[in-house]
Formats: structure tokens, sequence, C-alpha cells
């Protein structure tokens, strides 16, 4: 029993540093890391063409594995109370398997943030794609915009 305790918290522990990780990171307009605050920043004016929804995935696709391992351990803890001997064994087997997939579903549906990708034509001429995380504020196409951008980084704002 002392195991199964271990195994369980450990899988909670594993989960909960991977959902932390999820809300660190952000492409919204609005969020600025440490570094970023007070720097000088170039600021562009232009008119939008067009906006799209999009998906933005946090961890680039690759997911960690915490999902998966912290499912499949919760599934075969719950799964091997069911039945006795051998039974358990194959159950607590199968509900490994089946937390797997399902932890892995649910890290991947956490790591997807809903965005916009915005299409700028600047005062210039020249036309520029942002994609950022979806917030409030809402942008339109022949909305005039700006578009701020320091260190690597660049956000439409109005």
């Amino acid at each position: 029993m002392k195991h199964v305790i271990r195994i369980t918290a450990a899988a909670l522990l594993a989960g909960s540093f991977a959902l932390q990780g999820c809300a660190l990171q952000s492409s919204s307009a609005d969020v600025y890391t440490a570094r970023q605050a007070q720097r000088e920043q170039t600021v562009r004016l232009g008119t939008i063409e067009s906006v799209r929804a999009v998906k933005i995935q946090a961890d680039n696709g690759q997911p960690s594995g915490l999902g998966a391992l912290g499912g499949g351990a919760l599934g075969a803890i719950a799964a091997s109370s069911i039945g006795g001997g051998r039974g358990a064994l194959l159950t607590g087997i199968a509900g490994g398997l089946g937390g797997v997939v399902a932890g892995n579903a649910i890290e991947g549906g956490v790591a997807k943030r809903n965005g916009l990708e915005i299409t700028v034509r600047l005062d210039n001429g020249d036309i520029r794609a942002i994609t950022q995380e979806a917030t409030p504020e809402i942008f339109r196409a022949g909305e005039r915009v700006r578009l701020v951008s320091g260190s690597g980084v660049t956000r439409v704002t109005h």
C-alpha cells in the first residue's frame, strides 16, 4: 500500500509541474517577461488586412510525457484495485495503458491555446503576419493598429 501512495504522489507532482509549465508560457500581446519590461521597442503603424483564428501549441508539438506517465500510473493504480491476484495484474496493465492514452490527450489539450494570426499592411506598404494569443481585445480587417517590436517579439495592439 505504501508504494501505491508514493506512485500516486509522484504522478500528481509530475502532473502539476506539467500544468505549471504550460501556465507560465504566454504569447499574449498583454504579457511581458521581466526582460522585456522597461526596454525600448520599435512601433510601426498599419492597417489590418485579415484576422484568422489559430491554435498555439505551447509545447511546440512535443509532449513532455508527464501526462502519459501520470495518467498511466493513476490508471494502473485505479484498475489494479479491481479483482484479485492475476485479475488485478491484468486490469492494472489495461488501466495503465488506458491512462497513458488519456494522460497524453489531456496534456495535449492543456498545451493548446486560442490564438490569432493577424496580417497587417504597414504604412510603408510592407505586409507582416503576427501570431499571438487571443485576448479580449478584438481585431477586425480595416482597423488601424500598432506593431510593437523588441527582443525578437512583435505584438499587435490598438
